[in-house]
């Protein structure tokens, strides 16, 4: 099955998960911004397309460029993965997961999560600004739940929870017939 992975990184994440994923499958791999420059029929040749992209705020960077293009994408396989800072069992993944898709969506495109990290150093300004209120307003809040306090501590440095084991399920669901 000939693939292709997109993706867009902002810190390198997101850029390693879809490395892995190329490696593991032999799949092409396109930058976003390349991938927007191809004429549609370029992706004819490919029988499973992958979009990869970091979570910002709940939502999944760029993913509107996919799922506009996964509607004429059809008889393919098609997968996206979201990349952010939280463990994989944290509850709110399945939110995000769940509201990043429609049902007609679900229907012909599976949802993953792959933990990665922080790298403040990485992060354009105004992320990294946003990123350092949120942990400032999160430390200062009065009842913190134990939840928020851990939360506050773990992303107030850069730090890094990707694993190559979290894209088992994405190779799996790309090579079952």
């Amino acid at each position: 099955m000939k693939a292709l992975v997109v993706y867009t990184s902002q810190t390198g994440f997101t850029k390693r998960y879809a490395e892995w994923i190329a490696e593991k499958t032999g799949a092409d791999i396109l930058d976003l911004k390349d991938a927007r420059k191809k004429k549609d029929s370029f992706y004819d040749e490919y029988q499973a397309i992958v979009y990869g992209g970091w979570i910002m705020a709940g939502n999944t960077v760029k993913v509107k460029w996919f799922l506009n293009k996964a509607a004429s994408w059809t008889g393919k396989k098609l997968a996206v993965f979201c990349v952010g800072g939280s463990p994989n069992d944290n509850p709110d993944i399945e939110v995000t997961l769940h509201n990043m898709l429609s049902d007609d969506q679900r229907k012909i495109i599976r949802a993953f999560y792959c933990q990665g990290g922080f790298n403040y150093e990485k992060m354009n300004g105004p992320s990294r600004l946003a990123m350092k209120m949120f942990v400032s307003a999160l430390k200062k809040k009065k009842d913190q739940t134990e939840e928020e306090k851990i939360m506050a501590e773990m992303i107030a440095t850069s730090y890094d929870i990707s694993d190559e084991k979290y894209i088992e399920p994405i190779i799996e669901y790309l090579e079952c017939a």
